[in-house]
């Protein structure tokens, strides 16, 4: 397959993982500051906040092209309160029983939740949409 033709076959899957490493890193350098001064878990809390915002953004505009709306802005949290529940655990995980370390366990947690955090942004964003093609 050509790269042109795959690309333009897997533009919302490329956009994704270009938005995702662009929010990922943002949240992580976030991350490692506020660790300087917090527990690492409360750390991890306030960095992954602000990535929220960061992913509604950049999804929403740039990986699915779809407007700004309060209704999925406010309900867009849901995506990652799941993503939460599973990565916090895995994190305490990686860090406590595997003895990764905590400036490192979050990437790896990162990129476990990729395909999960996919899906869940593509249902969120797309639902009810006229071209919508889950």
């Amino acid at each position: 397959m050509p790269v042109r033709t795959f690309a333009l076959r897997y533009a919302p899957q490329l956009r994704f993982l270009v938005a995702g490493a662009v929010n990922t890193l943002g949240g992580y350098l976030l991350y490692l500051l506020l660790q300087l001064v917090l527990p690492y878990q409360v750390a991890y809390f306030l960095a992954f906040v602000a990535g929220v915002v960061g992913a509604y953004c950049l999804n929403t505009l740039f990986v699915f092209r779809t407007r700004l709306a309060w209704r999925t802005f406010l309900a867009y949290p849901a995506i990652y309160i799941v993503q939460y529940f599973i990565s916090a655990p895995m994190l305490a995980v990686l860090v406590e029983w595997l003895h990764v370390p905590a400036t490192v366990a979050p990437l790896i947690v990162s990129v476990v939740m990729i395909p999960v955090s996919f899906l869940l942004n593509r249902y969120m964003l797309l639902r009810g949409t006229p071209s919508a093609t889950p």
